[in-house]
């Protein structure tokens, strides 16, 4: 059976009016939820699971203002348990085992608690260990929220215990409809305020607040207070001041800086200069060291265009260096130039392979033997020992090139690793290795 969200707790009332808006406006039932339209759809397993009472403990992984916090809420209104808040920031293993025998407490007398980790990510091996024998007594709902990968950063132990649902960053639609919402609501929002916005204002509201719904209300609070003494109507000076600082979403090392960077590798990889740019300009924006970026573009030019165009490499070097001497923002066109020019160019991994396949030939064959005729010979002895003996000066062979000499370890024969792809210079490089090959394989009359 569905149950009914209470229609009143001390959680969702703000009798005080200091609270900020975003507070004042969290929302009191899943109705009420913008975004996550697809884990909270009528119907869904964890909707179903939430209004029933009968949830379970889990993991929300999701970017920061997403509800997080405000879906571990509605977890314990419906649920009809406790709801205890720590932050993996501000609590030591101290304090989580005081709130943890509460909680046992609270579980001998009839009553469950929803236990709300935020940051968990951030507890180490112990802390979230300590969790473990709760859990699987049922003392405690866990609820641990996190804007990392909790693959890599939580406990398999913890994660086996816990069901992960992954919250999306909410869309600009979805912010304009709360920020709507909290001008309409004359109990915990901006009504009867007289309080003015077009729709264009708030869609401009809802994009800087990227994705966030408690940044997009904490700035309209901030508008509406400026617009208090300008007649009540929030103007495009208004948010002029408003939003003069906005930043974007990135996390420096975590898991969306990563996500960026290897969309700004597969842009270029994909010959898609406009995409390229698009993510080179979104990490510069968010605070990325334009060194790093000059690092892994020299890396682009090595692994992905290679030698289909050796021009790559160098100007990946000069753009490096340009940025060098001249730093931000100028010398970063140097490094957006040659983004462009990266993902435009032909592209070859050739080389790269070609590369890890000799390794794996080193790693599996072992030490091998200089073959006798590549050896050099600076002594007497050396010399009566065979070393360089049957050796072919290729200088001196027609075309210069000595074909029926082999340069490998006489165990292992004649090897190819390096195939050029049918792009850039490398068409010319493969013809001529085709034609080489062919002319050594018949000058060795088959051998190996």
């Amino acid at each position: 059976m569905t149950r009914k969200a209470p229609a009143s707790d001390s959680l969702f009332q703000a009798p005080e009016a200091l609270k900020p808006l975003a507070e004042r406006m969290r929302p009191a039932s899943l109705d009420e939820m913008v975004g996550q339209r697809r884990l909270l759809a009528p119907g869904s397993a964890l909707r179903r699971a939430v209004e029933s009472g009968r949830v379970h403990s889990m993991i929300l992984w999701g970017p920061p203002g997403c509800g997080k916090t405000t879906l571990a809420l509605l977890l314990a209104r419906y649920a009809e348990a406790e709801f205890v808040a720590i932050s993996a920031v501000l609590s030591g293993l101290p304090q989580v085992r005081e709130v943890l025998a509460a909680a046992e407490a609270r579980f001998g007398q009839g009553q469950r608690t929803v236990l709300f980790v935020d940051e968990v990510h951030r507890f180490n091996k112990a802390q979230q260990d300590a969790f473990l024998p709760h859990i699987e007594r049922g003392s405690i709902l866990f609820v641990g929220a996190t804007t990392e990968n909790p693959s890599f950063e939580l406990n398999s132990a913890l994660l086996s215990r816990c069901r992960v649902h992954v919250l999306e960053a909410v869309s600009a639609e979805d912010i304009v409809q709360a920020l709507q919402r909290a001008l309409g609501d004359e109990g915990r929002g901006l009504g009867g305020q007289g309080i003015r916005v077009d729709e264009a204002r708030l869609r401009e509201i809802a994009g800087a607040a990227d994705g966030d719904v408690r940044r997009a209300l904490t700035l309209l609070e901030i508008a509406a207070e400026l617009a208090a003494d300008e007649g009540g109507e929030i103007t495009e000076a208004t948010l002029v001041q408003v939003l003069a600082d906005r930043t974007r979403r990135f996390d420096k090392g975590g898991e969306q800086f990563y996500d960026q960077i290897s969309a700004l590798h597969k842009s270029v990889r994909s010959s898609n200069p406009d995409a390229a740019l698009y993510w080179f300009v979104r990490m510069l924006d968010g605070g990325c060291d334009p060194g790093y970026l000059a690092r892994r573009i020299t890396r682009m030019a090595v692994e992905d265009i290679g030698l289909a165009d050796p021009r790559a490499l160098q100007m990946a070097l000069e753009a490096w260096d340009a940025y060098e001497r001249l730093g931000s923002p100028e010398g970063d066109l140097a490094l957006a130039q040659v983004v462009l020019y990266l993902a435009s160019t032909a592209k070859s991994n050739a080389g790269y392979v070609a590369f890890k396949a000799a390794q794996a030939d080193v790693r599996e064959t072992g030490t091998q033997d200089v073959p006798l005729h590549l050896r050099n010979a600076p002594t007497k002895l050396m010399k009566q020992l065979g070393y360089g003996s049957g050796y072919q000066y290729d200088h001196d062979a027609p075309e210069g090139i000595a074909l029926d000499q082999t340069a490998f370890p006489d165990a292992m024969g004649e090897r190819e690793y390096y195939h050029p792809v049918e792009r850039g210079l490398e068409i010319k490089l493969r013809e001529k290795l085709d034609r080489l090959r062919a002319a050594r394989a018949a000058a060795r009359g088959g051998k190996a």
